[in-house]
This record gives structure tokens, C-alpha cells and sequence, in this order.
């Protein structure tokens, strides 16, 4: 078993992007600008936002943050995001996830510049990708790429399995995998929480990408000997001890499941820190105008 450590290939990424920002602004003049909206008090959004700032000062780039209360009205949010939309300063942003819920998450994904969309989730990125055109990848997706590619890991002609059917893993991988590309060509399956036969399915697996949101779902007896196991989880366990603390589990029983593999993903320090780099390369792609003129 190899264990492929996302905290490891991020830093490399971070001092190759490094150098870029500086040539970029010996050319422009200026540097690639990331903002982000963030709305109420949730620990776990504020702690994302936290990286992906440090982040930006890590390679060269400004970042903004804007907050607002958790009860913000949804218009004045969708001001603030044309308010970015329109600001010539800023190459990309995000509106950071989950967000209350007397606010509409597809109105606010659909209010975002497509072209300043560097999380990947606007419906024109999301189509351009599955027709294989220029676009910002999904974060999460375009970091287990470049994860996968990182570690040498063949993907071409075998067989993918994808649990998990969200908008921003689950459906964006298997599309990407799936594509003729270099990390791509693979034979991909996607499956949910209503799958018949689940197990058969994954026993099948060459490349298993766990992203169902459920703690420590994927269990030794659906993992065949040799496998790469990609967890994308990230639960919060509480502990069961006098501190009432709380730890970071994965949807994969690492402990079980890492004695089968041939690589497989830590949580933390696996998908996640390569989550922030696909963001930040879409940024970098945002200020170079590479994808959109």
C-alpha cells in the first residue's frame, strides 16, 4: 500500500505556481486576485476560507474575503456577486458552501460570471467539460487528477467506480474520466445509496472514488486486492470521551481498507489540499485569460 499524500503534491504545486505568478507579473504588472463570499458563522466554511487564503499568500496572489450574517438577505447577496462580477480587480471567486437555507444555492451558482467562476460549478463550465472544451474544472474533481497523474496512476482503459452523484464530485469525475484525455479513457460506473448490488459493483473496481458523505461506508469486503481507493469524505466524528472531542474520518474504513490497496487517499491530507490547488490553478487560468478572452 502507497499512501498519496494531497498535502505533499499541493506544496510542490504551490512553489511551481509560485514562479508563474511572479512571470506573470513581471508581464501585467499585476497579480491573480481570489475573492470569496462567506456567509454566517459555520466553523468548518470559515476554516476553508482560512486555507484558501493562506494559500494565496503562499503563491503571490491578492484575496478578498467578504463576509456576511448568517441571515443576509438573498438579494443583497446576489448584489455583492455582481458587485465581483463586475469588478475588473477580480480574476475568480467563489461563494463558499453550504449556505442557509432561505437562500437558493442554484439562483446564487447561476449569478456567478461563468468566466469569474473558478469553482467550476456554473452550468456553462459544467457543459463545456462534459463536451471536453475549454473551461474551470470543478476544484475537487481537478485536484483528484491531478492527484492521479501526479502518482502515475493509469486510468485509460480501466474500470472507474464513482459512489457519490453529486453536482460538484460524483458526476463531474466520472465525466472527466470518462473523456479522451490523458487522465481519462477510463470505463467509468456511477453509483449512489440506491445502487442494487453495490458491493458485486465495487469488487469490480480497478479505481474506486468514495465520495458519498457517509463515514467509513466503503469497508474491506468492497475493495479487491490492489485497488486505488480516492476518498473524498469529510466527516466529523465526534469522540465518545470526557473532552467531547471530535476527529476528520473519510467515507472509506481506512484502517480495514488500506491493507487491500495499491494507493489510497488519507483524511485528512488527501483530496483536500489538492481541493484549494484545483481552485487556485483556475484562478491563475482566470488572470492568464487561458480559458475565456
Amino acid at each position: 500500500m502507497k499512501l498519496i499524500d494531497g498535502r505533499a503534491v499541493a506544496e510542490e504545486l504551490k512553489n511551481s505556481m509560485k514562479q508563474d505568478v511572479q512571470e506573470y507579473k513581471k508581464k501585467s504588472g499585476r497579480v491573480p486576485h481570489l475573492a470569496a463570499i462567506l456567509v454566517g458563522n459555520n466553523p468548518a466554511s470559515k476554516a476553508y476560507v482560512a486555507n484558501k487564503v493562506k494559500s494565496c499568500d503562499q503563491v503571490g496572489f491578492n484575496s478578498t474575503i467578504i463576509k456576511l450574517d448568517e441571515d443576509v438577505a438573498e438579494e443583497f447577496l446576489l448584489s455583492e456577486i455582481e458587485k465581483l462580477n463586475n469588478d475588473p480587480d477580480i480574476d475568480g471567486f467563489i461563494v463558499q458552501l453550504p449556505l442557509p437555507k432561505h437562500i437558493d444555492e442554484v439562483k446564487v451558482t447561476l449569478a456567478i460570471d461563468f468566466k469569474k467562476d473558478v469553482d467550476g460549478f456554473h452550468p456553462v463550465n459544467f457543459g463545456r467539460m462534459a463536451q471536453g472544451l475549454p473551461c474551470y474544472l470543478p476544484a475537487t474533481p481537478y485536484g483528484i487528477t491531478l492527484l492521479l497523474e501526479r502518482y502515475n496512476i493509469e486510468t485509460a482503459g480501466k474500470h472507474v467506480v464513482v459512489v457519490g452523484r453529486s453536482n460538484i464530485v460524483g458526476t463531474p469525475i466520472s465525466i472527466l474520466l470518462s473523456r479522451k484525455s490523458k487522465m481519462g479513457d477510463a470505463t467509468v460506473t456511477l453509483t449512489h445509496s440506491r445502487t442494487k448490488n453495490l458491493q458485486r459493483i465495487l469488487m469490480q473496481a480497478d479505481i474506486i472514488i468514495a465520495a458519498i458523505g457517509i463515514p467509513g461506508f466503503i469497508k474491506e469486503d468492497m475493495v479487491r486486492q490492489g485497488a486505488v481507493v480516492i476518498d473524498v469524505g469529510i466527516n466529523r466524528i465526534e469522540e465518545d470521551n470526557i473532552e467531547k472531542s471530535s476527529r476528520l474520518v473519510g467515507d472509506v474504513d481506512f484502517e480495514t481498507v488500506k491493507e487491500k490497496c495499491s494507493f489510497i487517499t488519507p483524511v485528512p491530507g488527501g483530496v483536500g489540499p489538492m481541493t484549494v490547488m484545483g481552485l487556485m490553478m483556475n484562478t491563475l487560468k482566470s488572470a492568464m485569460k487561458e480559458v475565456y478572452k
